[in-house]
């Protein structure tokens, strides 16, 4: 398929119930409004295709963006791809979820994510925080470096509630990831977040809730399932 021919697809797709959804959680025009469950079939027919997902990324539409994500080379990424793609996901879904993606599955992303969390661009900070968190989630614990997520824990308690918005709600979860997929770390990380307690997140009035992180980590121990990695993160 071409970049046309999906933006064709994608445009046929698209709702105006579903947009008013998508931008109050944080996507922002230009996107057509499409439900994942139909860029499902399109992945499914292109799999993977390194250039296919940078062109698509490069039309600045939204659904597009995330179907990129969805059928990206991770491998093949290089880091200046890895940055372009950070610095134009303005959408949520994109700086949260896309980016990160790619980001964990290629050979940059720890060094990238580092980056990026110093980033006084909240988009590319949020990336940053959900890119580590992805991480934790992927790579066995003998490849992740633990000194340095031990010290982010740290960073964490300590500027969690300074932090802006969508960079605040990144950290709650990148404790919660570090808890429940790096185990050595499982109890430093439930320290933390009894450090930081309740986490406030402006959600524009949407019905998504903020987890508390002790109380997630929790649960995934009394399911025994502490430590269990990820094949992918994408969805």
């Amino acid at each position: 398929m071409t970049v046309n021919e999906i933006m064709t697809e994608l445009q046929s797709r698209g709702s105006e119930s579903i947009k008013k959804v998508l931008l109050k959680h944080g996507v922002k025009e230009p996107f057509f409004g499409v439900k994942i469950e139909y860029l499902k079939p399109i992945q499914k027919k292109i799999k993977i295709d390194y250039r296919l997902a940078k062109d698509l990324y490069a039309t600045g539409n939204a659904d597009a963006m995330y179907l990129a994500g969805l059928i990206a080379d991770d491998e093949q990424m290089t880091k200046a791809d890895l940055q372009t793609w950070a610095e134009q996901a303005l959408s949520a879904n994109i700086n949260e979820y896309t980016v990160p993606w790619v980001a964990a599955g290629s050979k940059h992303g720890f060094e990238k994510a580092m980056e990026w969390i110093d980033s006084n661009q909240d988009h590319i900070a949020a990336a940053g925080w959900s890119t580590l968190g992805n991480l934790s989630a992927l790579k066995p614990d003998s490849d992740l470096d633990i000194p340095a997520y031990r010290a982010l824990l740290n960073r964490v308690v300590k500027t969690i509630h300074s932090a802006p918005n969508r960079v605040r709600s990144r950290m709650n979860i990148f404790v919660i990831n570090v808890g429940t997929y790096i185990s050595p770390l499982t109890e430093e990380a439930m320290a933390a977040a009894n450090k930081i307690g309740a986490v406030y997140v402006d959600t524009n009035g949407t019905a998504c809730k903020i987890p508390a992180a002790a109380d997630y980590i929790t649960k995934v121990q009394a399911r025994g399932t502490i430590g269990v990695k990820k094949k992918t993160v994408k969805c």
